[in-house]
């Protein structure tokens, strides 16, 4: 483990309960932190990356965004094997260097995105790519969440262009970036804003507004913000010509598919009177059609998921469900959105 902030201890945890693969170092550059975490789980906290390299067969990067390449790089070069935490870096140029730099070194590279792993999310992206929904129109991601000025004050770090590479996309959105891509079946272009309304002392945004064109031609918004109080459950939303789709939180808060009687009536489903909407994402009722609570949306769960998936990777030498290109495509969204805010909303094509 490489790094030894807020994030490692739920990837300790739940390297605890993955098959084939225990936790045998940790390392962090500020020595405290290191003996502080070999200590809680009883392993050699190393003095160097290179003393760590020497103890482990794979690095599990948790350290500021901007270095993950740079550390992962090194990692390589020393024949460890690369799990690193999202963003998988800030620029498109690290972020091509490391997956160049483990495919020459012939070790396997994985980037956490643990929402994958939710079987809600599974179901709604195997939904979106057999057709069900019929000929995709829109999909939609919010990410709403709320940081208080003390979060970006507690690290030198945060809030910064170098180090964090952006602010409510980069660093809260990209998961969800991820997930709405992946089921869309990826972005062409991008229209934005974004704003730094209201903290102080950061680099970055923390509101962000996109207009989306996807690949199949459907269209869509993602919104980010670390602005609104308290906060609210990020969400999905997916509609085609046969139903509609919102998850909320991991979990399927509503679905919807009638490819027979969706054209019937003047409303659907053979009425000719306008129904009363049926997605109440705050409490279900009787007249929604709510999905599966999903047990994989227990926190630390998908973590453990996609570890134990990347062990696998590493033992049967084939990809992991998330490589390390495949991570490249929501870093490539959200520069891509960055440019166009700052170009005052100018259309932005991704390559």
């Amino acid at each position: 483990m490489i790094g030894c902030g807020v994030v490692h201890g739920t990837h300790c945890d739940a390297l605890a309960n993955v098959d084939g693969a225990k936790l045998t170092g940790v390392y962090d550059v500020v020595p405290e932190r290191s003996k502080a975490s070999g200590e809680k789980y009883g392993v050699p906290a190393a003095e160097s990356l290179e003393a760590l390299f020497d103890l482990v067969d794979v690095v599990n990067i948790c350290v500021p965004s901007g270095l993950h390449a740079e550390i992962g790089t090194k990692a390589a070069k020393a024949g460890k094997h690369v799990l690193c935490e999202k963003p998988i870096d800030v620029t498109y140029e690290k972020a091509l260097g490391l997956v160049e730099g483990c495919e020459m070194a012939g070790v396997t590279l994985g980037v956490i995105s643990q929402h994958r792993f939710s079987t809600d999310m599974r179901q709604l992206h195997d939904l979106a790519h057999d057709g069900s929904f019929g000929r995709l129109l829109q999909g939609d991601c919010y990410n709403k969440w709320y940081r208080s000025q003390k979060y970006y004050d507690s690290g030198d770090w945060r809030g910064t262009w170098a180090l964090d590479g952006g602010g409510c996309l980069m660093n809260q959105g990209v998961h969800y970036i991820d997930m709405i891509q992946w089921v869309m079946g990826g972005v062409k272009a991008v229209q934005a804003q974004t704003r730094t309304a209201s903290h102080e002392r950061i680099e970055v945004e923390d509101i962000a507004n996109a207009l989306v064109e996807y690949k199949n031609g459907a269209v869509g918004v993602i919104q980010g913000s670390t602005s609104f109080y308290p906060g609210m459950a990020e969400r999905l939303e997916v509609h085609g010509v046969f139903g509609s789709a919102v998850i909320e939180g991991d979990r399927m808060k509503f679905l919807k598919i009638d490819a027979e009687n969706c054209g019937q009536g003047l409303y659907g489903d053979g009425v000719n009177k306008q129904p009363t909407p049926s997605v109440h994402l705050h409490g279900e009722s009787a007249g929604a059609a709510t999905g599966s609570s999903d047990p994989t949306a227990a926190f630390g769960m998908q973590h453990q998921l996609q570890i134990q998936d990347f062990v696998k990777a590493v033992t049967d030498g084939k990809p992991p469900y998330l490589t390390g290109r495949a991570a490249l495509e929501p870093l490539k969204i959200i520069l891509a959105i960055y440019e166009s805010g700052r170009n005052g909303g100018s259309r932005v094509e991704l390559g």
